[in-house]
C-alpha cells in the first residue's frame, strides 16, 4: 500500500522473486512502477488475495489505510508496517484479528544509498507473527542491513534517542542560520542535512517529537547547551578543554561499539 519513495523501493525489491501488486489511490504515482500489478480499487485487492500486505503510506494514515483494506483481505493475510512511529499500533494490531509483523528500516531515500545499505540498520518488532518476522529478517539480511529485534516499547525508546536528538539539533540550526555567500564545508553539510530532514512529512516529524520518550532526550540537549554557554561566557579555557575531551570520548566510544 502506497507507491511513494519507500513503497516504490519495496516494490522494486520484492517484484523479481514474488508476485507483487501496488495499491495506490493516486494513479499518477503508479506511472513509474514496473514488474507489478497496479491496483486502485479494493475489488482488485480482493481478487489478488495477498498473503502479505506492506503498509508504506504516510505515517499519519497508517492505521486508516489498514482499516480501509481489511475487508478485502483473506483472514490469514499477514499485515505489516514499516513505520518509524509505532504509537498506537500494538493495541490496534492486537484487536485487528490478523497476523501481523512490524519493522522499521532505519534509512530513507533522502540520505541512504539504497544500493549500498551495509552501514544502515533495521528494527524488527519481537511481538507479532513468527513467519512474518522470518520473512523480513531474511529480506533485510539479503540487503546487508544490521538487524535489531526490539519490543514496541524498546523501539519507541530507541527512536526517541536516535531520531529526536538529530532532528531537534537540525531544527535549532535551521532556526538560527543566516544565508552565507561563502559557506564553509561544515555549514554546507549541516544545510544538506537540514534540507533533507525538513523535506520529511510534517506529521512524521511531529509524531517523532511527541513520542513520550522524547522529552527527556531533548532536555539533555538543553542541559548541555546551558553548560556550553557558561563556558563561553566565562571564557573558561580549562572548562572548554574538559568539555571537548568529554564529547570526543562519547564519539570514540560510539565508534568502538559499532565496530564490535
Amino acid at each position: 500500500m502506497g507507491a511513494g519513495k519507500m513503497g516504490s523501493f519495496f516494490i522494486d525489491l520484492l517484484s523479481f522473486e514474488h508476485e507483487v501488486a501496488a495499491y495506490e489511490k493516486d494513479a499518477r504515482r503508479l506511472r513509474f512502477t514496473y514488474n507489478c500489478q497496479r491496483f486502485t480499487t479494493l475489488d482488485e485487492i480482493k481478487a489478488f488475495r495477498p498473503e502479505l500486505v506492506i503498509n508504506a503510506v504516510t505515517v499519519k494514515y497508517t492505521i486508516p489505510a489498514f482499516e480501509e483494506v481489511l475487508p478485502a483481505l483473506p483472514k490469514d493475510c499477514i499485515i505489516s508496517d514499516i513505520s518509524s512511529v509505532k504509537t498506537g499500533l500494538k493495541a490496534w494490531y492486537d484487536a485487528c484479528g490478523h497476523p501481523y509483523v512490524s519493522t522499521h528500516p532505519m534509512f530513507g531515500p533522502t540520505f541512504a544509498n539504497l544500493n549500498q545499505l551495509s552501514e544502515e540498520n533495521a528494527i524488527i518488532i519481537t511481538e507479532g507473527d513468527y513467519m512474518g518476522r522470518i520473512f523480513f529478517k531474511d529480506l533485510y539480511q539479503k540487503l546487508g542491513l544490521n538487524i535489531y529485534e526490539y519490543s514496541f516499547e524498546e523501539h519507541d525508546r530507541t527512536v526517541a534517542y536516535s531520531l529526536s536528538i538529530p532532528f531537534v539539533s537540525t531544527f535549532v540550526f535551521a532556526a538560527v542560520m543566516k544565508h552565507q555567500d561563502a559557506p564553509g564545508t561544515t555549514f554546507k553539510r549541516h544545510m544538506r542535512i537540514a534540507k533533507g530532514v525538513l523535506n520529511e512529512d510534517d506529521y512524521l516529524l511531529q509524531e517523532i517529537l511527541f513520542n513520550p520518550y522524547t522529552h527527556d532526550q531533548v532536555s539533555q540537549i538543553r542541559t548541555e547547551l546551558k553548560e556550553l554557554l557558561r563556558i563561553i561566557d566565562d571564557k573558561d579555557a580549562a572548562g572548554m578543554k574538559e568539555y571537548l575531551t568529554k564529547i570526543r570520548r562519547h564519539v570514540a566510544r560510539d565508534i568502538e561499539i559499532q565496530r564490535i
